[in-house]
C-alpha cells in the first residue's frame, strides 16, 4: 500500500467518531455465533462462492506437495457450508479434512452435502474461542490449518485464545494458512456511522462482525502470542472494477503462513502460558465427534 492510500484511508476513517454503545458491543460480541446462524438460515448454500483459487495462492494444497507424501491432515477453521471443502478434496485425492463451524446450520449443510463422506471428511460443530479442537482431533495430528476469512467473525479480545486452541493441535512443523480482510480495504471503508465497535472491528447490518487486520497484529497473534514461525506475513491487493456501478477501488487481504516449530519444547513453552483449558473460557457443550 502507498503512502498516498494510507492517508486518504486514515483520512475517511478518522471522520467516523461514532461508537456503538458498550451494551450493544457486548450483544453482538456474545451473540457472534447465533447471527451467523441466522446469517445462513436465511442464505442457506446459496450466497458464497466455492473457493477455487486457494491452491494458486498456497501450494501446500495442491496434490505433490512435501505434505501429500504423507496423506496430509487439514482442518479447516469456519467451513461455512464447505466452500473451501469440496474444491481442495476434489483436486487433492489424498487430503484428509476436518472441517469446523460455530454455526450448526452451516456445518448441518456440509454434512448433507452429496459430496460429503466420513472416509475424506469429517464436520463438527465448535466455537474455537472456547471448544478445544483437542476433543475431537487428536493433539499435535494436523499438518494444516486453513483459516481463511474466518478470525474477522471473532472479537479480537477472543482471537489469541483462538490461535492457542490451533496450536494445540498443529503437528510440529505443521502450517497455518491465513486470508482475511485487511485495514483499509474497501469494505471497511464503506462502513457508515453507527457500525464501528472499536478500532477495526465493525457490525454488518446482519449482527455479524467484520475485524480488518493489520500484518503487525497477525504477528502479535500467531508469533508473540502462539509461539509460531512466519514465514509469509503482508497484504493482498485485488483491484475491483466495474463500469456499470461506477466502481474502480481496491479489495486488500491479510495474507500469511505460520509453521509450528519443529521441537515439541517450544511449542509447549507457547501451550503453558495460553492453553483455552486454564483460560476459564474452555467448554465441551455441543461438541461432536468424528
Amino acid at each position: 500500500m502507498n503512502e498516498a492510500f494510507v492517508a486518504r484511508a486514515q483520512e475517511t476513517l478518522a471522520q467516523d467518531k461514532s461508537i456503538v454503545p458498550e451494551f450493544w458491543q457486548n450483544k453482538y460480541k456474545a451473540e457472534a455465533a447465533k447471527n451467523w446462524d441466522k446469517f445462513y438460515n436465511r442464505n442457506a448454500t446459496n450466497f458464497f462462492k466455492d473457493r477455487h483459487w486457494t491452491d494458486r495462492e498456497f501450494e501446500e494444497l495442491r496434490p505433490g506437495h512435501t505434505f501429500s507424501e504423507k496423506k496430509p491432515v487439514l482442518l479447516e477453521i469456519g467451513c461455512g457450508v464447505g466452500n473451501f471443502i469440496w474444491p481442495v478434496l476434489k483436486s487433492n485425492p489424498d487430503l484428509k479434512i476436518f472441517a469446523c463451524d460455530f454455526s450448526p446450520r452451516a456445518v448441518g449443510y456440509v454434512q448433507a452435502n452429496e459430496n460429503y463422506s466420513e472416509d475424506r471428511c469429517c464436520a463438527f460443530v465448535c466455537d474455537i474461542t472456547k471448544d478445544r479442537l483437542a476433543d475431537t482431533i487428536p493433539p499435535r495430528s494436523v499438518d494444516i490449518v486453513s483459516a481463511i476469512f474466518v478470525f474477522s467473525a471473532l472479537p479480537p479480545e477472543k482471537q489469541a485464545a483462538a490461535v492457542a486452541n490451533i496450536v494445540e493441535i498443529l503437528k510440529p512443523g505443521g502450517r497455518i494458512l491465513f486470508r482475511d480482510y485487511g485495514m483499509y480495504d474497501l469494505a471497511q471503508l464503506r462502513f457508515k456511522p453507527g457500525h464501528k465497535l472499536e478500532d477495526n472491528l465493525y457490525v454488518r447490518q446482519d449482527g455479524t462482525l467484520s475485524y480488518y487486520f493489520s500484518t503487525q497484529r497477525l504477528r502479535e497473534l500467531f508469533v508473540e502470542y502462539g509461539g509460531l514461525l512466519e514465514l509469509e506475513n503482508d497484504y493482498t491487493i485485488k483491484r475491483l472494477v466495474n463500469a456499470k456501478k461506477n466502481i474502480d477501488s481496491e479489495r486488500i487481504f491479510a495474507q500469511a503462513k505460520f509453521q509450528a516449530p519443529i521441537d515439541t519444547e517450544t511449542i509447549d513453552i507457547a501451550l503453558a502460558g495460553a492453553r483455552i483449558a486454564d483460560s476459564g473460557q474452555h467448554s465441551n457443550t455441543d461438541m461432536d465427534t468424528c
